[in-house]
């Protein structure tokens, strides 16, 4: 049975302070409830350690939304893997679209960030999805398939294993369109598809697919439904418990 996720990916939002607001928050909100999928927040670097010892983790799980492509040394500014599991983190999210179009992370770089996340005990949340023009040139498979294949099937079967994937329509993220539930369905049955055709099919049918685009209290009942989608990467909706907990209901 694979597991039903909901996780939170706060971009570059929230102070330190508001930061913990929030996290403490969602943690209160949490306290008295057993919620039928694993909730995870995906906060700056800057909160990690103390989002980690403000919540109780094991019902939210905290996620970095990056990590560098090197184990250590002379890259100023950089925040390594092993950096990113000692704050008590246990995800990282990686390839997210914007990282890709803004920092030009190439699948090689994604392939050596994976690895390193994997050596260090973290969990990447791997982001896949096509822009609106490839969508609409009925490239969406192809683009999908090029980024799953480019950055994870070097991995061993067991370390696939550990992998979470997360299809962002890029259309549809910030832009209030949102895939319909028959759309997302179809790509996410696709990408089952492209997992078990390099994997045997019990790895496929054991990794969790999570929707990343414009999920929210209104549409995620409806998304989470379908047999192939297995929760959500959260935006905005993630930003404040009232828009965030429904979502976590809807399962």
């Amino acid at each position: 049975m694979r597991k039903k996720i909901v996780a939170g990916n706060w971009k570059m939002n929230t102070t330190l302070q508001e930061g913990l607001a929030l996290a403490k928050g969602l943690n209160e909100a949490l306290k008295d409830k057993t919620p039928k999928c694993d909730v995870i927040v995906g906060t700056p670097f800057t909160h990690l350690a103390c989002v980690a010892d403000a919540i109780d983790t094991n019902k939210i799980g905290v996620a970095a939304q990056n990590c560098a492509d090197h184990e250590k040394g002379a890259y100023t500014g950089e925040v390594s893997a092993a950096m990113v599991a000692s704050t008590g983190a246990k995800y990282v999210i990686l390839g997210h679209s914007e990282r890709r179009q803004y920092y030009g992370e190439t699948a090689e770089i994604l392939k050596t960030k994976v690895n390193l996340a994997l050596a260090n005990g973290l969990t990447p949340i791997f982001c896949i999805g096509e822009v609106l023009e490839e969508r609409e040139a009925g490239k969406h498979f192809d683009v999908v398939d090029e980024q799953i294949k480019g950055s994870l099937f070097d991995l061993s079967a067991e370390d696939f294993g550990k992998i979470v994937i997360a299809y962002e329509p890029v259309w549809a993220i910030g832009t209030g369109k949102t895939a319909t539930a028959d759309q997302a369905q179809e790509i996410h049955a696709h990408i089952r598809k492209t997992i078990a055709s390099k994997y045997e099919q019990t790895i496929a049918d054991n990794c969790s697919i999570l929707y990343g685009g414009s999920m929210n209290a209104g549409n995620a009942k409806e998304l989470v439904s379908k047999p192939d989608v297995d929760g959500g990467l959260i935006g905005g909706a993630s930003l404040s418990v009232e828009n965030f907990m429904p979502i976590v209901e809807a399962f």
